[in-house]
């Protein structure tokens, strides 16, 4: 596993980010991501993850509503990791109490009492990335930052970032912080893969800009571009939130799952371990964070890191998804 620092920062991170939001209870009940992993389960997928070398590990208080953050914690504990080995972060934002005030957003309030309670779940005394879910347009962005610098200030978060929102806001979020003295954001969490690269426009040109670490979320579009289109795993029979994300295009992004299940059978290569590996040939990426429901899984991505892709045939799988690179902004 190669490790490279997280955007302007002197923080090493590996080049794969395991992402938690598959650890939690499992179960509708719980939360978004019913087929979650509960501990025992989540057990010999981390130690897959640790034992290849991946020493960042992503998640948020939303997930499957802190469930995942405990998980999290467990984990760290039952593999007696040192801390100061492992790079931690969790997210800030949506709603962890439906229906009432203050349920979640990016206020003073919603922020200092969230990192207290992910803390707690993680059994942790700091985190070494806070990441906001999106953006808040009901709170004004020099609250939102001034709260997010004292975090840091206190020592709960050694690092800020941010989420998929327009780069107008994030621009504008960072000017903010800029202006006031106060913490910037040194990652971006955004959605980018095959199927979907709108960010190309103008998000990734910012953050390379900025000297902004790019850590995209979902590189393989919830399974979508690791298996030939239309297939029924597990997952998708009960995944809402993944038909949601990318239902709505799929005349375009079947096209480009079928392009790349034909240069990958060319070339004898999994379908996901193709797409991975371009993703991580393109120089303003950081480190993608994939997520896993079984050991095989993460191994299969694993293998992505290290598969080179050389430069005619990085061309090829851009000239196949060229005329569909571009989707729906407002995913």
């Amino acid at each position: 596993m190669q490790y490279v620092k997280l955007g302007n920062t002197g923080l090493d991170v590996s080049r794969l980010c395991l992402g938690m939001m598959s650890f939690g209870k499992p179960g509708p009940e719980h939360g978004l991501f019913p087929w979650a992993r509960d501990f025992d389960e989540a057990k010999p997928i981390f130690q897959a993850a640790i034992e290849a070398g991946i020493n960042y590990f992503d998640t948020a208080n939303i997930y499957q509503m802190g469930s995942s953050e405990e998980v999290t914690g467990q984990l760290i504990r039952a593999f007696g990791l040192d801390r100061d080995d492992i790079v931690v972060a969790t997210k800030v934002r949506m709603d962890m109490r439906p229906g009432k005030p203050n349920g979640g957003g990016l206020s003073r309030k919603a922020i200092l009492s969230e990192i207290d309670k992910s803390l707690k779940r993680l059994g942790l005394d700091h985190v070494d990335l806070y990441t906001i879910h999106r953006a808040d347009p009901n709170t004004p962005i020099e609250e939102t930052m001034e709260a997010l610098h004292d975090v840091v200030k206190s020592g709960k978060a050694r690092y800020i970032g941010a989420s998929t929102m327009y780069a107008w806001q994030f621009e504008r979020m960072q000017n903010v912080a800029e202006k006031n003295g106060w913490t910037r954001f040194v990652a971006m969490q955004n959605h980018y893969n095959l199927i979907y690269r709108e960010e190309e426009r103008e998000m990734i040109p910012l953050c390379q800009d900025r000297k902004v670490a790019l850590t995209p979320w979902s590189p393989l579009a919830g399974g979508r571009l690791a298996h030939p289109w239309g297939t029924q795993t597990a997952r998708v029979k009960i995944d809402e939130v993944s038909k949601w994300v990318w239902d709505g295009t799929n005349a375009l992004d079947k096209v480009v799952v079928d392009n790349v299940q034909r240069l990958a059978e060319a070339k004898g290569l999994p379908m996901g371990q193709l797409a991975l590996a371009w993703m991580l040939s393109k120089p303003w990426i950081t480190a993608p964070i994939v997520g896993a429901s079984r050991p095989g899984q993460l191994a299969d991505v694993v293998v992505a890191e290290s598969t080179p892709i050389d430069p005619s045939l990085k061309s090829r799988i851009d000239e196949m998804t060229h005329e569909y690179r571009f989707g729906a902004a407002a995913r």
